[in-house]
């Protein structure tokens, strides 16, 4: 069970699309100076950081607003970039930071509160860490089997 509150009342009113790009921009530019996570994202987005950025601003909208502008699959976007769990921790502390930061405090909590349920969602689905399913690999696949 987890220590974390979740909160009954989401104050969505409280964050607006402002908000919500200011938090996003703000956190992938910390992503970006971090010596774990920049290269991972820059190998990935390249040259397309401004078409990230406006798919993130689409998914958070989506994820605190219910503005349904994301349609996006998260775990096949993370399926291939050999995560593990260290790499969920330090996305998990930067983005807390990141979002009592920039956020009212009512507003960073739900931020927190929805990442986390995110990222042990994506941890789940790419068997990854102590809440993945680890289920048994079908016979004859998985890299052992070329």
């Amino acid at each position: 069970m987890t220590s974390r509150r979740i909160p009954l009342v989401e104050p969505k009113a409280n964050i607006s699309e402002s908000l919500i790009e200011t938090l996003v921009r703000t956190f992938y530019g910390r992503v970006l100076e971090d010596e774990t996570l920049g290269p991972i994202f820059r190998e990935v987005i390249g040259n397309r950081w401004d078409e990230h950025l406006a798919t993130m601003v689409d998914f958070w909208s989506s994820i605190v607003r219910s503005t349904g502008r994301y349609s996006g699959k998260p775990h096949l976007a993370h399926q291939d970039l050999g995560l593990d769990l260290a790499h969920f921790d330090l996305w998990l502390n930067l983005f807390e930071t990141t979002a009592r930061d920039v956020c009212p405090p009512d507003a960073a909590e739900l931020f927190i509160d929805r990442a986390h349920r995110i990222a042990d969602s994506l941890q789940i689905g790419l068997d990854i860490g102590p809440k993945a399913l680890r289920l048994p690999k079908k016979a004859g696949s998985g890299p052992s089997s070329a």
